[in-house]
């Protein structure tokens, strides 16, 4: 991942609702969830939700699906884990016992 393309990503996520979302969809990955139902659980009206689905998903980080008449929105976790790797892929001048505790924690959160 180079940096212009980890920049986009963090900016899409440092607002709340955008934050709020994608961790939403996290939580509801690989399946996703409708963008009304999204909209109803995080109570914000559908055409502002759009609007924030829509700098997620240029950002990278939300896919989409139509089905019928709805549209399925899903986290992209292939591009969490590069952001992720590119935030910490000099971790602790390379010294893996440094990393250990981070990489512990993130295997808890599965």
């Amino acid at each position: 991942m180079d940096q212009t393309i980890a920049l986009s990503g963090l900016a899409a996520l440092s607002q709340v609702t955008r934050l709020d979302t994608f961790q939403l969809l996290v939580r509801h990955a690989p399946a996703g969830l409708p963008a009304g139902e999204v909209a109803r659980q995080l109570d914000i009206p559908q055409n502002t939700m759009s609007a924030h689905l829509s700098t997620l998903a240029r950002a990278g980080l939300v896919v989409s699906e139509r089905h019928s008449r709805s549209i399925v929105y899903r986290a992209d976790l292939d591009q969490l884990r590069a952001l992720m790797l590119f935030l910490a892929k000099d971790c602790c001048g390379g010294n893996p016992a440094l990393c250990a505790p981070l990489v512990a924690d993130l295997a808890r959160c599965c």
